[in-house]
């Protein structure tokens, strides 16, 4: 009996050790999905197909990564907002050209959308160091552009690009307005409890309980909840009650991080919201949101008014300097 015994401890064991070193070598291919079953890496469509206006950007990241774009503009002589766009974790920036169709024509707004390395037209691999530089590659273009309005650049992330944005956005508070958040993860590290249930006893972000013996061995951890707290710029949560991929628990435990210290953060729920498709079952309630969002807390700055405010400036400095030269002499006070 003894034997027996000792047999199938070692024989789960084994089990338990095998599966732990699979999920260590091939824990890339489990976090990012650049090519979804049954297709191709290319895009499926451009914009064009969906006669939006556009321009193909290349970029290169920090490491040399070479990087592909798309600017998509709601008119010619848009200069803003800037929505800079992260993707989730499966398929490329195709698969959600006709999400972005609908947000430029509903919001009126320039979108950014970034092709990770490994995804789409980009090279590379993806890892989590990596996609930060591509991130922070894109961000460092459009603050460079003069054809829009740098100071109304607004990250939006989607699940791993929430992510990505919120990364960021805490390490560029001069460059991010604001930041807008849909069913995205506390961490990878609570995550794999989440989809492989063994696992929450041996990795876990901040928020779990148990020893998290294995956490150093998993290299892309993006530990959102440890990064929202250090925002101070404005965040909008957009949650899904019915998201099948990651528990909506996890939006509100963003939110709880965020609210606080910054007293500018709001969390929405819809109700019928899945992971994917949360634009799509919330309606206009949803783009509403972020349209009020964005006009509240990324206000535009007249260009009439300031330069209307610096003329009366210039008008009252001359009209003054007058007086002193005209009027001093002849009657010892200027009126």
């Amino acid at each position: 009996m003894v034997s027996y015994v000792s047999a199938l401890l070692y024989g789960v064991g084994g089990i338990v050790v095998a599966g732990m070193a699979l999920l260590v070598a091939f824990q890339e291919k489990l976090v990012y999905v650049p090519v979804l079953p049954g297709l191709t890496k290319s895009y499926s469509i451009t914009p064009a197909r969906l006669r939006l206006l556009y321009e193909d950007v290349w970029l290169r990241s920090s490491d040399g990564v070479r990087l592909h774009a798309w600017f998509i503009k709601f008119l010619p002589e848009c200069r803003g907002p800037t929505v800079l766009f992260f993707q989730e974790n499966a398929g490329n920036i195709a698969h959600r050209l006709e999400m972005v169709r609908i947000m430029i024509q509903r919001l009126q707004y320039n979108v950014f959308m970034l092709s990770y390395r490994g995804y789409g037209a980009s090279d590379g691999y993806p890892s989590q160091h990596g996609i930060a530089k591509d991130a922070q590659a894109a961000l460092d273009h459009l603050s460079q552009r003069t054809d829009i309005d740098t100071s109304r650049i607004v990250v939006f992330g989607r699940s791993l690009g929430g992510a990505v944005g919120a990364l960021l956005t805490k390490n560029n508070p001069n460059k991010v307005a604001a930041l807008i958040l849909e069913n995205t993860f506390t961490s990878i590290l609570d995550m794999a409890g989440v989809l492989l249930p063994f696992l929450k006893w041996f990795i876990g972000g901040t928020s779990s309980k148990g020893p998290k013996l294995l956490n150093f061995l998993v290299r892309s951890p993006w530990s959102t909840i440890d990064i929202v707290g250090q925002i101070n710029q404005p965040i909008l949560f957009l949650s899904g009650l019915q998201d099948e991929m990651v528990p909506p628990s996890h939006m509100q435990m963003l939110y709880t991080k965020v609210a606080s210290h910054n007293r500018e953060c709001i969390f929405v729920e819809f109700p019928n919201g899945m992971h994917m498709d949360t634009w799509l079952a919330g309606g206009d309630h949803y783009w509403r949101t972020i349209q009020q969002f964005i006009e509240n807390h990324v206000p535009e700055i007249k260009e009439h008014e300031s330069s209307h405010d610096d003329k009366d400036i210039v008008y009252m400095t001359n009209y003054w300097m007058y007086c002193t030269l005209v009027f001093l002499p002849l009657h010892g006070n200027p009126p």
